[in-house]
């Protein structure tokens, strides 16, 4: 009988001990459910048995199944179905759905059986003792095996809701982890192990992310994952447009991997694991990745995620392979990355690694240090080898319109071209001229910068394209216009303040010039371009009435009738002039304020974090900070601000296009009515400029210092209440 019941206890059914199951397999649920608690039991038809001897036996053999179906878990989990013994019987029922892949059930399953073994032994030592007694008793099997009734049956009903929700990843490890909170020493011992197991798969993964940037995940498991593919393909798609701006796809990938490539994925997230500790991982491997393949001379490839070497790589001779893989790939920019460093980060995962509980603090410090070890070395690539701050400094001089002497040659040559509405047509390339003439002129051949530097003109309707590439069609260009507007051949004359620039930035670069980025730049630029535009054509009216004047003067000896004629047309337009004056002083009072107050300020601050810093996360956040002070002290983010602006602007050059037909009498009267509608935007310009609604807002020392460029000499103000004086006369 005690040897039956010892079989019993290793799982084997027989005379003594029977399976429920095996006479009920007909009867049980659709869904295949066997866990629905113990099924063995004694024999009905036992008479020798005196009741407390039955007790003692109904009390031990539930061990025996649930043996059985941690022996059965973990043989399923383990994938080692084709060693199983035909003895162990009775064959589960297979399951109608089939269950996925888990390397995290994997390492559970090896604790698990690490328990059983003990379970095993402690069968195997209470066999050996009732041989060596005298007179076998149950009792020496209760004792040897009693402390096992508070620790099986905790674990069969772990593995049941393990396998009934298909629970992995990082969830299985906030089951152990919540698991682990009970008031039974040797419980939590047993729970501890089987997490420690399920640690060493996710330290495994994080050496390979953080020490390798391969992201080793045969099952979508880690927390790291790559994008849907979904998202991907909508990615990839949004860059074969960008293609057309950037020299290389190589550069574009590398691009998306960094920005859109990789996330965190919430749900396999373990809840010990704070979110910003999470980020901090995903960036030191994305960081890895860069700097193990900085170039485009080739991908990163996945690791194979087949199952065996998945599995393979996650558990035994983890170092090793990966060790190998690095000299598969070749990685020539090994200077990069010192291979001191990439052994200071494998050493830090190893030691959390054979620490036997999870320490949190310990954890957080190691990701802290490997991000910060990660962080200083892709500054060290894209300050230091890919040249930022020479990249910045390009931007600066174009974007920012630093080099005037371009600009001022650029639309002097470009002046007539403007003059006339932009053809839809042949507008990009008709600018293509006089940018090159500029360029031959005034940039010299040690700007290796320039040839980054591509104009672009925004299609009629809001669409951008690029001036350079030869593949664009200028007849898709048409027809997608033409469909907004049939009847319209032309635009109006301020079609021309769609000129913007596109920078072309490869390799590692692109990780701090976003497309983001560019178009922030983009979006000043298109400013300062029509700012700068607004002031030349001032005074380029004011060289044309004294080249006037100077023709009249040598005229008037010849006919003095037309002396008399241009002292009346002077006299007439004398208030014109006046108005001329209030519009450059506004202008280049404006220009004054963004270029010097503005960019030259926050430059010489992006140039002293850029001295400082030598963390490339830091460098991108104080880069945001310089383009959002950009725009925000430029008032481009201040709707009726700017909007005012923009009309003053566009004021300005009705007002100097009308000027030149001064003969005309209703290029007079358009005049008048520019002037009276230059002077009400003037007047509201300094209403908001006082307004008390903004006193209080962050953007108020800026307004007050472009108000002080305005009226310094209390002349805006003059002008404006005396606007306000006759607008009042008049009513």
């Amino acid at each position: 009988m005690l040897h039956e019941l010892l079989f019993a206890l290793v799982g084997f059914t027989g005379d003594f001990v029977i399976d429920e199951r095996e006479n009920l397999e007909d009867e049980e649920d659709e869904d295949g459910d066997c866990n629905v608690g113990p099924t063995f039991r004694l024999a009905p038809d036992l008479s020798f048995l005196d009741p407390s001897e039955r007790s003692a036996v109904e009390r031990l053999i539930p061990l025996g199944f649930y043996y059985r179906e941690l022996n059965r878990f973990a043989t399923k989990s383990r994938n080692l179905t084709w060693i199983q013994s035909p003895l162990e019987l009775p064959v589960p029922k297979p399951q109608p759905e089939k269950r996925r892949e888990s390397v995290y059930r994997r390492a559970i399953a090896n604790g698990i059986v690490e328990i059983l073994s003990v379970y095993r032994a402690a069968v195997l030592k209470v066999e050996q003792n009732l041989l060596s007694e005298p007179v076998p008793i149950l009792a020496t099997v209760t004792q040897g095996l009693h402390k096992f009734e508070v620790l099986l049956p905790p674990l069969y009903r772990l593995i049941t809701e393990i396998e009934k929700k298909d629970i992995r990843g990082g969830q299985l490890l906030n089951l152990l982890h919540k698991s682990c909170h009970c008031g039974i020493p040797e419980l939590q011992t047993c729970i501890q192990r089987l997490l420690w197991h399920g640690h060493q798969v996710m330290y495994n993964q994080l050496a390979s992310w953080m020490v390798y940037g391969f992201l080793q995940d045969p099952y979508g498991e880690f927390f790291i994952q790559r994008q849907d593919r979904q998202e991907r393909e909508s990615e990839k798609s949004r860059v074969d447009v960008e293609k057309s701006v950037q020299k290389s796809a190589d550069s574009a990938a590398l691009s998306i991997d960094w920005h859109s490539g990789y996330h965190i994925s919430l749900d396999m997230l373990p809840e010990y694991i704070q979110m910003p500790v999470a980020e901090s991982i995903l960036f030191a491997g994305k960081a890895i990745r860069v700097l193990r393949n900085p170039g485009s001379g080739f991908q990163l490839r996945e690791i194979s995620s087949n199952h065996s070497s998945g599995l393979k790589g996650a558990f035994s001779g983890f170092n090793d392979s990966m060790k190998d893989l690095s000299d598969e790939f070749g990685l020539v920019m090994q200077e990069l990355l010192p291979q001191s460093e990439a052994d200071k980060i494998d050493s830090m995962l190893q030691e959390l690694k054979v620490s036997t509980e999870f320490h949190k603090r310990l954890f957080e410090s190691a990701v802290s240090s490997i991000r910060t070890i990660a962080g200083n070395h892709l500054w060290q690539l894209v300050v230091v080898r890919a040249d930022l701050n020479g990249h910045l400094k390009a931007l600066k001089d174009y974007f920012l319109l630093a080099k005037g002497d371009f600009f001022q040659c650029f639309l002097e040559e470009s002046r007539q071209l403007m003059r006339l509405p932009p053809r839809q047509s042949t507008a990009e390339a008709d600018l293509m001229v006089p940018f090159q003439l500029a360029a031959l002129k005034t940039i010299g051949e040690e700007d290796k910068y320039f040839p980054r530097i591509s104009l672009r003109m925004s299609s009629f309707g809001g669409t951008n394209t690029t001036v350079a590439p030869k593949e664009i069609s200028m007849k898709t260009l048409a027809d997608s216009s033409l469909q907004r507007n049939t009847n319209a051949t032309e635009v109006a004359l301020d079609g021309w303040d769609g000129i913007s620039l596109e920078y072309s930035v490869e390799g590692p670069l692109q990780l701090f010039f976003t497309q983001e980025v560019i178009s922030k730049y983009r979006k000043v630029f298109q400013y300062l371009i029509r700012l700068k535009r607004t002031q030349m054509e001032l005074e380029r009216s004011w060289v044309a009435v004294i080249q006037q004047d100077h023709a009249d003067f040598s005229n008037h000896r010849r006919n003095r009738d037309s002396i008399l004629v241009s002292a009346l047309r002077t006299q007439r337009h004398q208030p014109m002039w006046r108005v001329r004056e209030h519009m450059i002083f506004l202008i280049r009072n404006l220009q004054f304020y963004i270029q010097v107050d503005v960019i030259e300020s926050q430059w010489n601050v992006l140039q002293t974090h850029v001295q400082e810093s030598h963390d490339f996360t830091e460098l991108v956040g104080f880069h945001q900070e310089y383009l959002m002070a950009l725009i925000s002290q430029s008032f481009l983010d201040i709707g009726s601000l700017s909007r005012i602006l923009d009309s003053i602007m566009k004021l300005c050059l009705q007002f100097c296009w009308n000027l030149e037909q001064q003969d005309s009498t209703s290029s007079l009267s358009e005049l008048e009515r520019i002037t009276e509608e230059f002077n009400k935007k003037s007047n509201s310009l300094y209403t908001i400029l006082r307004s008390s609604r903004i006193a209080g807002s962050q953007r108020a020392p800026y307004l007050r210092q472009f108000l002080m460029r305005l009226n310094f000499n209390r002349f805006f103000e003059d002008t404006a209440t005396g606007v306000i004086s006759v607008a009042k006369q008049r009513t």
